[in-house]
């Protein structure tokens, strides 16, 4: 019987394991940091995507995520789940669209009315996902939609503001975890 076979026997022969090369230390993805963070931290991170703490409890009791598209699906259909005080937590803390630095005046008085007259319609900030436009776009594409969405009873307009913020978080958070670094809005 070969000598590996007899581990009990006292004199036993060990089987030489061949050295092993040192390995490069592999560093954490983002999304490997957030799965191993505290709940505290994870928690953190997810509110500033979407400041909705039913929202982030939620992912962050789901960890651990085997990778960013499993995370932004999950993101995804705990924001569909959001009661209105959630959406109202979360629209409490966002803030308007900035403009591009070089903006005329006028612009800007423009767009500063129709975010009053739509906040006093709605009772919360306009949000808007403007991922994927161009900065000379920005403009139009906000004016045109606040007008559009001044149209809207509010049981509509909840639901067209829930659908940007569920736009909102994944960006941001695909931003935070998919390696750019931060949920910073871009709104």
């Amino acid at each position: 019987m070969p000598a590996h076979r007899l581990p009990d026997l006292p004199s036993r022969v060990a089987i030489p394991v061949p050295e092993q090369t040192r390995a490069t230390p592999v560093t954490a993805t983002p999304l490997g940091r957030f799965n191993t963070a505290s709940a505290e931290e994870a928690t953190r991170t997810l509110l500033a995507c979407l400041s909705s703490h039913a929202w982030a409890h939620r992912l962050t009791s789901h960890r651990p995520y085997p990778d960013l598209p499993a995370l932004l699906a999950a993101a995804d259909e705990a924001a569909y789940d959001l009661s209105p005080d959630d959406l109202t937590e979360a629209l409490a803390a966002e803030t308007l669209p900035a403009l591009p630095e070089d903006t005329y005046a006028a612009a800007h008085t423009a767009l500063s009315a129709a975010h009053a007259a739509y906040e006093s319609r709605f009772g919360h900030v306009f949000v808007i996902s403007l991922d994927g436009l161009s900065p000379d776009e920005t403009l139009d594409h906000v004016l045109t939609a606040i007008r559009s969405r001044l149209a809207n009873d509010p049981d509509e307009e909840r639901l067209v503001t829930a659908e940007e913020l569920r736009h909102l978080a994944k960006t941001r958070l695909s931003n935070a975890l998919g390696g750019a670094g931060n949920c910073a809005p871009r709104h």
